[in-house]
């Protein structure tokens, strides 16, 4: 519903063109791959595949596309991991559909488009995580053991103790559960 409705509203403005609709993540990187838009809009949260992913993978692969996250996720550390995945622009979804508009024509002209809001406060609080340790703690997050972690990352279980122990330190909490919630409601995992 809410994709339909978002095409539907591109579709008023006379200067956009909607030229194809994705549900899942891998359904949208084939799509894009194929169909090269100036602009790929993207949500975070999609089954297969995040929009984080999407945008990390079609600058890896060279696409011309640019991607503009459009979600309910208010967290500047999303923020950051779109801009560093290659996201040109990030947007909340209770935004006015104008403002939308207006930041695809933004980065479609080269430009970045950010949520004002969210802009300023994306650089007080670094992400304290590595790419490893976010790994980890995201599987532990999920209610993975030690060894369940260590088999799907090929790490020895003392190398995944280590990055638990690390990340848990970092973010000030008592155990990897609460280290995985803390993580996630400040957008870095």
């Amino acid at each position: 519903m809410v994709l339909g409705a978002l095409s539907a509203l591109l579709g008023i403005e006379t200067d956009l063109q909607v030229i194809g609709e994705a549900r899942t993540g891998r359904e949208a990187l084939s799509l894009a791959l194929e169909k090269a838009p100036d602009v790929v809009v993207t949500d975070i949260e999609m089954p297969e595949m995040t929009g984080l992913d999407l945008a990390a993978e079609l600058k890896r692969q060279g696409s011309r596309s640019r991607v503009v996250i459009l979600t309910t996720f208010a967290r500047p550390g999303y923020l950051r991991r779109a801009l560093e995945a290659g996201a040109a622009g990030y947007l909340l979804k209770d935004a006015p559909s104008a403002r939308l508009a207006d930041a695809i024509r933004r980065v479609a002209a080269g430009g970045r488009a950010v949520d004002p809001s969210l802009a300023a406060e994306a650089w007080t609080e670094p992400d304290p995580l590595t790419d490893r340790e976010r790994e980890v703690l995201r599987l532990a997050g999920e209610g993975r053991s030690g060894p369940e972690i260590a088999r799907a990352l090929r790490l020895s279980e003392g190398t995944v103790r280590n990055y638990l122990s690390e990340a848990i330190g970092k973010l000030g909490a008592s155990n990897r559960v609460e280290a995985a919630r803390l993580a996630r409601q400040k957008g870095w995992l």
